[in-house]
């Protein structure tokens, strides 16, 4: 009785099906147009210490960009109702005809919260002041 490797076959499979793929280029992202129209945040307090923000913006180069502009009202948020930090939770982010929009939730708290996508909102509000991202 014969036995066969499944493993390898797929893998030889895969392989034969990738080798008359062209290479994708990629893209640096910094060498895109950017010309941020940001529209505004709205913020939403769910429960407590966990807070969604809601942001709309133009001109972004990618879901980056927007992510940013909604961390960057998380932490302004944070700074205003007299806490230190934050740990982002979900952002979801959509663009239609050129409209970026983006819903993230953080939590907020006094001390460095467990996790790994924490912020210390002082220092994201300095770096969001210093990139020209408006917040909160």
């Amino acid at each position: 009785m014969m036995r066969f490797d499944t493993t390898s076959l797929s893998l030889a499979v895969v392989a034969g099906a990738l080798a008359g793929c062209e290479p994708v280029e990629t893209v640096d992202r910094d060498s895109l147009p950017f010309n941020p129209v940001y529209n505004g945040v709205e913020t939403r307090l769910l429960d407590g210490d966990l807070v969604s923000f809601l942001v709309e913006m133009r001109g972004a180069r990618d879901s980056i960009d927007v992510e940013n502009y909604a961390e960057c009202a998380a932490a302004q948020y944070t700074l205003i109702r007299g806490y230190g930090f934050a740990r982002h939770l979900r952002t979801n982010v959509t663009e239609e005809g050129g409209l970026w929009r983006a819903d993230a939730v953080y939590t907020i708290s006094p001390a460095l919260p467990r996790g790994l996508k924490t912020i210390d909102a002082e220092v994201t509000a300095f770096n969001c002041a210093d990139n020209g991202i408006p917040m909160v």
